[in-house]
């Protein structure tokens, strides 16, 4: 029973992230006609004495997600030692295999 609980539930995440991948291209495309479309009428910016300095929009991309990622691996070693520290009594919560 748990092989098709677990056959399922990764199923579903495997439909989820693949919906998800496919809006998102969806978004994308959508943007780029945009931007190809808009392009031509943005004005330049003018030059600021400090622009220099700002992160980019990729740096900013990059430093968010590479900050998501610890936080994400963090809270999955949090977890993970709650569970260890409850063991005691979640094992004995658990039906027997047999």
């Amino acid at each position: 029973m748990s092989s098709n609980v677990s056959e399922f539930t990764q199923q579903a995440q495997e439909q989820t992230l693949s919906a998800i991948r496919q809006s998102q291209q969806a978004v994308v495309e959508a943007v780029q006609a945009w931007a190809q479309a808009v392009e031509k009428t943005v004005p330049e910016t003018p030059s600021l004495p400090f622009a220099e300095e700002l992160p980019t929009p990729q740096q900013l991309i990059h430093t968010s997600f590479d900050f998501a990622e610890q936080l994400l691996r963090t809270q999955r070693e949090f977890a993970e030692n709650l569970i260890t520290a409850a063991a005691p009594v979640i094992d004995k919560t658990q039906p027997q295999q047999s």
